[in-house]
């Protein structure tokens, strides 16, 4: 006779609580709660070199750049996650009483590890899509130069590019701002990818 186990289910106000004691990240994802993996060297790079150039490009101007300890909340689909670099437009608008939670990113960048990339691109982009102010996302492959950019046009369509050669430039559209992959990926090395996230 097997015994079935079953799938403790917890609120997002129970969630918020533990995570405020957890000694490491996790992701709320419909009253599942899911550890997130360490990152590597190279994921941390590449999130570091384009959020400095970001924060510095943007400087003075109306935009708030945001790196993985903000936690995002998206209300439609129940998830709370920690994209790896978010701007957004004016002021935040958080969620709850505490500022750790924001619910109105207009960009929302991700690097992508072998464990995380296909919901990146999946499921997480869909949940993405049902925030109103966001309009653009950006997965940064951490193993090769290889970005995937997608853009919201004005009548609601996502236009997809795809960018391969080191010399080629990543130009952002809902902000003013361009990155060669050569400065995207500075001092990341491809071979030190064994020990992956």
């Amino acid at each position: 006779m097997s015994v079935q186990t079953v799938k403790r289910l917890y609120t997002p106000e129970e969630y918020l609580e533990l995570e405020e004691q957890a000694e490491f990240k996790s992701e709320y994802r419909d009253g599942e709660i899911v550890p997130m993996t360490g990152g590597t060297t190279n994921h941390n790079q590449i999130a570091l070199n384009l959020a400095a150039s970001l924060k510095f490009t943007l400087k003075g101007q109306n935009y708030r750049v945001f790196i993985s300890d903000v936690r995002l909340w998206i209300p439609k689909h129940r998830q709370h996650t920690y994209p790896d670099v978010m701007i957004i437009h004016g002021k935040p608008v958080y969620t709850g009483t505490s500022t750790t939670t924001v619910t109105n990113p207009l960009l929302i960048v991700e690097v992508l590890s072998k464990s995380t990339q296909n919901y990146d691109q999946g499921n997480k982009f869909l949940y993405y899509r049902s925030i109103p102010e966001f309009k653009e996302y950006v997965l940064i492959d951490q193993y090769q130069y290889h970005v995937m950019h997608y853009v919201k046009t004005a009548d609601g369509k996502w236009v997809f590019d795809e960018i391969e050669e080191e010399s080629a430039t990543l130009s952002l559209e809902t902000v003013d701002f361009q990155i060669t992959l050569s400065d995207l990926y500075e001092q990341v090395d491809f071979a030190e990818n064994d020990g992956e996230d």
